[in-house]
């Protein structure tokens, strides 16, 4: 992409230094915990079936890599044989083992060429193809009753069956993915960009049955953090495949997402609701959209894609500068504000582990790294 056209090396490389000696501490402070939510700067212990106990171990994974160092490696070495064991015991695993596997099992072989967790990755996308639903072709949500449940989450777990299916070329996996996403083309994006958060079908026939705001305002709001997760499950489906259509439609978000940010760069938690000004901002989606915005930037010619990498630096600085705490070594959580459930009134103004990861990934992306986890 060129000279960075608003970060400088210096700058970017003292914040890797200060998210270097957070981590450390944060190391030897959270020990075998899974953390979740850091409300006043503990971090929680969430149960290891939980949908975010892949983001911790990822850091490591990202750092180790970054730099070499053994404790990253070590700290990160276990998670992905942990969570397996949710195959065997009574738990509650659904859409997301692609947030847990593909940050743990996948880079490990991908860093190690470790067999084992080849074969627990393979083990994870097999469990991901089996939800698919033929009739309506989307991959089934959560469990219980939400039978004929697809969010819009599910566009950023597609990157382990496009995994698997280069891993032992089978291209069941490959056309799951695309039919899923197919299916997001037609009945999760909006003309205008914005993202419908979950579609209920009738499971029997695959026709649609009502849309739900979930985690946003209302059926026809704009969740930011859905926005996010189409921005960025758009960009690496094309990567995947090269079928242009997903790359227009990651534009076609990312759009709409920049040209709804407030001043500060900063996305507030849904995009459509009545009083925004008053509403708490998110900065889990700011840092997701920012990582899917330089994966963007990177897909396209520099002349083109250079739109998406400034909003991405944008973010980002705003991020650190406003809402980062890396000059506290005490606060476990790289980023405050962050917003989890809304409308259930559960973690506002939080730190957030996948709002921590997704920074840590967008600074790393910055600096140079490629060999991307999603």
């Amino acid at each position: 992409m060129g000279d960075l056209v608003i970060l400088q090396k210096a700058e970017l490389f003292s914040w890797w230094e200060k998210i270097q000696n957070k981590t450390d501490r944060m190391i030897r402070d959270i020990g075998d915990k899974s953390p979740h939510v850091s409300v006043s700067g503990i971090y929680d212990d969430m149960r290891i079936d939980w949908w975010t106990s892949g983001f911790w171990p990822g850091m490591l994974w990202i750092q180790h890599e970054m730099t070499g160092k053994e404790q990253y490696r070590s700290a990160a070495w276990n998670w992905d044989a942990r969570i397996e064991q949710c195959f065997i015991i009574n738990s509650n695993l659904h859409h997301d083992v692609g947030f847990q596997f593909l940050p743990t099992a996948v880079v490990k072989h991908r860093l190690t060429g470790n067999e084992d967790a080849r074969r627990i990755a393979l083990g994870a996308a097999n469990f991901l193809a089996g939800r698919f639903n033929l009739k309506g072709q989307f991959l089934r949500a959560w469990n219980q009753e939400k039978t004929g449940w697809a969010i819009i989450d599910s566009m950023m777990n597609l990157s382990l069956l496009f995994w698997a299916s280069e891993q032992i070329n089978d291209p069941r996996f490959r056309q799951i993915a695309c039919a899923h996403a197919d299916m997001v083309l037609s009945q999760f994006i909006r003309e205008d960009g914005s993202v419908h958060h979950i579609v209920a079908f009738d499971p029997e026939t695959g026709e649609v049955e009502k849309y739900l705001g979930g985690q946003g305002y209302g059926p026809f709001s704009s969740w930011s953090r859905g926005q996010a997760w189409t921005i960025y499950g758009m960009a690496n489906t094309y990567k995947y495949t090269k079928d242009i259509r997903y790359l227009r439609a990651a534009q076609q978000v990312a759009h709409y997402f920049i040209s709804c940010l407030p001043e500060d760069h900063i996305p507030h938690w849904d995009f459509r609701t009545p009083d925004p000004i008053n509403e708490p901002r998110d900065t889990s989606a700011a840092s997701c959209a920012a990582s899917g915005l330089i994966e963007i930037a990177h897909l396209l010619p520099p002349e083109e894609g250079r739109i998406y990498q400034q909003a991405a630096e944008k973010i980002i600085k705003s991020l650190t500068e406003h809402y980062a705490t890396l000059d506290e070594p005490d606060y476990q959580g790289l980023l405050r504000e962050g917003t989890g459930n809304k409308p259930a009134e559960q973690n506002v103004n939080v730190s957030l582990i996948y709002g921590d990861y997704f920074y840590v990934e967008t600074i790393a992306k910055l600096l140079g790294w490629s060999n991307r986890i999603f």
